[in-house]
């Protein structure tokens, strides 16, 4: 468990950066040379190939070869990981959010119900 855990670490580290994730959004749409990858950003190659490498450390992206071109392309794999340890965490969340949901809704009618017979908390 603890290797999974690292292995999370190390994903979620990944994806802090923006421009990796910005990278791992243009992946999702298909695979793309260094050189692609790098058009949007205001980046040079050697910083963009370094940020692919954080991301390939995470298992995020694998760099193929064909011929001269090494294109990118996005693992999805990680990313599962990634959601069911969210999916864990999801029902817990959901039930806090109804709880406080509920109190907030108690707080208001109790302010409406003092305003509705005059009495309010201020002497």
């Amino acid at each position: 468990m603890a290797q999974n855990t690292d292995h999370l670490s190390t994903i979620f580290a990944a994806l802090a950066d923006p421009t990796r994730r910005a990278i791992i959004a243009r992946l999702a749409e298909g695979p793309g040379t260094v050189t692609e990858l790098a058009a949007p950003f205001d980046l040079s190659l050697p910083a963009v190939s370094k940020h692919l490498r954080v991301l390939q450390r995470a298992g995020l992206v694998e760099q193929g070869r064909q011929a001269q071109w090494r294109p990118c392309r996005l693992r999805a794999e990680p990313l599962r990981e990634v959601t069911n340890w969210l999916e864990r965490y999801q029902e817990i969340l959901g039930e806090r959010y109804d709880r406080l949901d509920e109190y907030l809704r108690e707080l208001q009618g109790g302010g409406d119900a003092a305003r509705e017979t005059g009495r309010t908390n201020d002497r």
